[in-house]
């Protein structure tokens, strides 16, 4: 039952507390959901370390099901759970498909989720509806556990968007804001053209293929090499497009460039669901599908190279517009969509395992400085804006320290003792290891893609350790800038809440050291490791590991100059940023609106579809079809019946006039009509 309790488990927390949430109480709903979410968690744990140690999961799957219902498929276990569509040719099965990478993302989401519904125990003790939000997040994670442990596109579709109809109802939770339901919507709309280009390439994909199944179709992938088909202009590669269009709907659910708009603006959900969907969960969902499927990548270079740039583009970007960001939560919103990027461009350039790598341990930090940034606001009485903070570090200190770990992890400190000698570990936080695996890679590939990206990923690497330094010391050091009352009344946070930030700060501190070598060591173990869960380029590992002692180094000084410029600028010079922005104030106001990119959006599309939408209401639908069509054809009606109301006049002699001239019309017509029959 391992594997089904797994799945289930949290889909029976969510049923329970979203209907019986009133009658069960709010405590029983949070009891039950977390308790649910723990459980789920321990045994996705036990699977992980089974596969770590070579168990695997077969024998426990055996144990459940027997041989006829568990069977290995590429290194996979796959337990049938039901027949879900049996229709003219398509017979498909409800099947749990579980691998390294399936264990990975279920330690990933089942370890947060349940973290962060502990952690909201004590967040949102006073909130009138906390069933109905435990629910949702339950819902939610039940949604991305049947997105990873998916064996077919379909499957995997209806985790996918089950993901994004949680997102949108967690955004939207305080449904009385309209920020936050202007929020949901962008979210839900703007992830719908990319899942556009998601189910386009799934249809794709079945069609070219021959197959919903994953292993059937990955092993057709080999015959579609010189596939081309027409389409519009040319001629076209059918495993690019094929590709491309799989790889937008990527971009939609891990906010990548162009894509991007919704994550900053989700920031209005309650600060759990911002540690849930943008740390370790949805926003990862597009990761881990590229992952998924890279044997289909695999066979597509130009996609590969359009993966590559996109995420370093996207890592660049969102680390520029995150430096002057004021909002504590929006700041740590633009670096998750940073290191999205990262984990693309990983995957871009064939580093599968590191892209997963950095999806693992950035789970960890981010979730941490997620909850610790909920921590701070809850201290300063719902207080988001970093220039009314300062000087809470003695007011926190637990926080504080929670912070200041994920804030290492995230800006890559670490020590590369291996550069001295070889028979030295490196000694570090997580982010370390998985970031600088990623810059390595990127440079290792020794392509225009790979090298562009490795400039672009260092600087943002820089630009990282600025605002995540400009956050710790905006809101923790220096003098207040909060009012005496709210400075006064700041406060730690309640264990409940605290005890999700050690767990947290663990997996940043030792996630890393512990699982380099099985993620991005030699090739041999990172392959069995995965065991054919992702693709493994032995050639790029090896490449990565042989990269000029300057590549290593250079994240490594990215992070100090980074550092030592944000002391400069709010401990040494506090006066420099304000000048800085006056001085520059074009450039502080681009990067401030975020590239203006919502009001090239609303130029270019939201305001000609309200006007398309104006004109076909009042033109189309007020003038024609009610005012011509419908309300003329009544006024028609109207006018006939008032003159056919005239004849019943009430005078007797009319009515007898009336049937006078009825029966000579009748008797003319029957001496007609008996003439024309003669």
């Amino acid at each position: 039952m391992i594997y089904s309790a797994i799945l289930f488990l949290p889909l029976i927390g969510a049923l329970v507390a979203g209907l019986f949430g009133r009658s069960i109480g709010h405590k029983a709903a949070e009891y039950l959901t977390t308790g649910l979410l723990m459980a789920s968690a321990l045994l996705s744990w036990l699977v992980f370390i089974g596969i770590m140690t070579g168990g695997g999961g077969e024998h426990a799957a055996d144990a459940e099901h027997g041989a006829d219902h568990t069977f290995m498929a590429a290194e996979s276990v796959k337990v049938t759970l039901f027949r879900w569509i049996d229709t003219g040719g398509l017979d498909l099965y409800w099947m749990i498909r579980v691998d390294t990478l399936t264990a990975v993302m279920l330690v990933v989401v089942t370890t947060v989720s349940s973290l962060v519904h502990l952690y909201s125990i004590g967040y949102m003790h006073e909130d009138p509806h906390r069933a109905r939000f435990f629910a949702y997040l339950s819902l939610f994670t039940f949604a991305m556990l049947m997105l990873v442990t998916a064996d077919n596109f379909l499957q995997m579709f209806f985790g996918w968007e089950g993901v994004g109809l949680a997102s949108y109802l967690l955004i939207g939770f305080w449904y009385k804001k309209p920020s936050a339901n202007a929020a949901a919507m962008k979210a839900f709309i703007v992830n719908r053209v990319g899942d556009f280009g998601f189910i386009l390439g799934i249809f794709a994909a079945v069609i070219m293929l021959g197959s919903m199944d994953f292993d059937t179709a990955f092993s057709h992938v080999a015959d579609m090499e010189g596939v081309t088909f027409n389409f519009l202009w040319g001629q076209w590669d059918a495993m690019t497009v094929i590709c491309l269009l799989l790889f937008l709907g990527a971009m939609g659910k891990s906010a990548q460039f162009l894509l991007h708009t919704w994550l900053p603006d989700a920031m209005e959900g309650p600060t759990p669901v911002s540690a849930l969907i943008h740390a370790a969960t949805m926003v990862t969902a597009g990761v881990f599908m590229v992952a998924r499927l890279s044997p289909m990548f695999e066979a597509s270079p130009t996609a590969l190279t359009v993966v590559t740039v996109i995420g370093a583009i996207t890592a660049f970007f969102a680390a520029t517009v995150g430096l002057v960001q004021n909002d504590i939560k929006r700041v740590i919103a633009y670096s998750t969509c940073s290191q999205l990027g990262y984990m693309f461009v990983a995957l871009g350039v064939g580093a599968y395992s590191a892209g997963i790598f950095h999806l693992f341990t950035h789970a960890f930090f981010k979730a941490l400085l997620f909850l610790g940034a909920g921590s701070v606001i809850h201290a300063m009485h719902h207080e988001q804006d970093m220039r009314k903070m300062g000087g809470i570090k003695n007011k926190v200190p637990v926080t504080y320290w929670m912070m200041m770990i994920g804030t290492l992890a995230l800006t890559g400190v670490g020590i590369p003792f291996h550069l001295v000698s070889d028979a030295l570990p490196n000694l570090g936080f997580a982010g370390f290891f998985s970031k600088d695996a990623i810059i390595e890679a990127a440079y290792g590939a020794h392509t225009e893609a790979g090298n562009f990206a490795f400039y672009l990923l260092v600087v943002a690497a820089l630009f990282t350790s600025f605002y995540s330094w400009r956050l710790v010391h905006l809101t923790f050091h220096g003098k207040t800038r909060a009012s005496k009352e709210v400075f006064d009344h700041a406060h730690e946070s309640p264990n409940v809440m605290l005890i999700p930030l050690y767990v947290l700060a663990v997996g940043a501190v030792l996630s890393g050291i512990v699982f380099y070598n099985d993620f991005f060591g030699h090739a041999h173990y990172v392959e069995e490791f995965f065991r054919g869960s992702v693709v493994v380029d032995a050639e790029i590992i090896d490449a990565a590991h042989h990269v000029p002692v300057w590549v290593k180094l250079s994240a490594t000084f990215a992070m100090i100059i980074g550092f030592i410029t944000a002391w400069w600028f709010y401990i040494a010079k506090p006066s420099l940023p304000k000048a800085l922005a006056k001085e520059h104030s074009g450039l502080y106001a681009f990067l401030l609106n975020k590239w203006y990119f919502d009001e090239l959006y609303d130029f270019i599309f939201v305001r000609p579809a309200k006007w398309l939408g104006r004109v076909l209401w009042r033109g189309f639908d007020d003038w024609f079809v009610d005012g011509i069509i419908v309300g003329g054809l009544a006024r028609r009606v109207k006018d006939v019946t008032n003159q056919v109301v005239k004849l019943q006049s009430g005078y007797l002699y009319h009515y007898a006039l009336a049937m006078l001239i009825g029966v000579a019309a009748l008797i003319t017509w029957a001496i007609a009509a008996g003439g024309l029959l003669g």
